[in-house]
């Protein structure tokens, strides 16, 4: 049972809601899983939007590394506008938060300096992420990665204040310069929304008391009122102080932050870079979250001129294919097949003892063999 299809993609199960739009996850016609995210219309409405919207999508073309979900399609033009990116599998640090509690200092310091890694990758690009927080975050096979990023842009400040749902950030992660809605925002933005993350990971209590929304955005925007940090391991109090300033120019650079935290994150633990990656990945990554593809999906593509490279024989049954590297090899295969399928000769004895039964007719795959070389350039 599928949720329609956009752009050739089939929408398999919904992943989530948000300002942007819905997001599922879906399968494309080659078996590559993606998270889709369809934009609400009201978003893109007007041309300029649309425009701003078409752009974006073009920086994301420029985001790359390993901490970053990258982008695989997307359609600025259609009706609706939709966008996909990579599939990470794994839990969100929100989920895996609310599962297991707060990470232990050196296992935040170093995912914390992954992420900052990620965030260098989109401000390179030209881009801001705007909407840091623990959902927006995956632990995939390999450690974190950030996600849904970019695009908040589009979201005006009339929409997060009127706009049920509709956010230019999350309230509990915005900086004060977000709150206040200024437009010309800078990478200090994603500074303080990764130093509030941490913190929530570090203690499970965010930077200001549960309130409500209206209530929760006047204490970031009055100065005086300082974030919550109780609970914060010494050794990231003042790393998490200065992210956390009130004047965004009062912040350390991401590539400061970064090494902070490396350093941290070692000296602490007394294990190498290396070894707190493999840590981190595997205290965190939650194989049981991974999204399959449906059975009904999972078939490849039928070659139109022939019959299917990929045969099946059984459910655990994989790849059957009889293609080789080198022309060489293949001339062989042929070679023996065609041996295998020709009468009996004088050299050719047949031991009756051994012999089970009738020949084993391959003249199939002689065919099948010659209709797939004949078709490839190389031969």
């Amino acid at each position: 049972m599928t949720l329609g299809n956009v752009g050739g993609y089939v929408l398999v199960k919904p992943l989530g809601s948000g300002g942007m739009g819905d997001v599922f996850f879906a399968v494309s016609p080659i078996a590559q899983r993606v998270a889709l995210k369809v934009i609400r219309k009201h978003l893109i409405a007007t041309p300029t939007i649309r425009e701003r919207f078409a752009a974006e999508v073009e920086s994301l073309k420029l985001v790359f590394g390993s901490r970053v979900a990258r982008l695989e399609d997307a359609d600025t033009d259609g009706d609706p506008a939709w966008l996909a990116v990579e599939y990470v599998p794994g839990a969100t640090l929100r989920q895996h938060l609310d599962a297991r509690g707060p990470l232990p200092l050196r296992l935040a310091a170093m995912a914390g300096a992954m992420l900052a890694e990620g965030l260098i990758k989109v401000h390179q690009a030209g881009l801001l992420h705007r909407d840091l927080k623990p959902q927006n975050i995956v632990l995939g096979p390999d450690g974190p990665k950030l996600i849904d990023f970019g695009l908040a842009v589009l979201i005006d400040r009339n929409d997060y204040l009127t706009e049920p749902g509709a956010l230019v950030g999350t309230p509990a992660y915005m900086s004060p310069e977000q709150v206040r809605g200024e437009r010309k925002l800078t990478p200090a933005v994603d500074v303080y929304g990764l130093a509030a993350i941490l913190v929530f990971a570090l203690t499970g209590h965010h930077l200001y008391p549960p309130t409500n929304s209206w209530n929760l955005l006047l204490r970031i925007t009055e100065p005086s009122d300082l974030p919550d940090l109780s609970g914060v391991p010494a050794e990231l109090v003042p790393l998490l102080g200065a992210m956390l300033a009130f004047d965004p120019t009062a912040r350390p650079a991401l590539a400061d932050v970064q090494a902070r935290l490396l350093a941290v994150a070692t000296t602490t633990s007394g294990m190498s870079v290396h070894d707190l990656r493999q840590e981190v990945a595997a205290a965190t990554y939650d194989d049981a979250a991974e999204l399959l593809i449906p059975p009904d999906l999972q078939d490849p593509k039928r070659d139109p001129e022939g019959p299917p490279v990929f045969e099946q024989a059984g459910s655990t049954e994989r790849e059957s294919s009889v293609e080789h590297d080198s022309s060489a090899e293949r001339d062989s295969s042929v070679e023996a097949a065609s041996t295998a399928a020709a009468p009996e000769t004088s050299s050719t004895k047949v031991d009756p003892e051994r012999s089970v039964g009738p020949p084993v007719d391959v003249t199939w795959l002689v065919d099948k063999l010659r209709r797939q070389y004949a078709r490839r350039s190389t031969l």
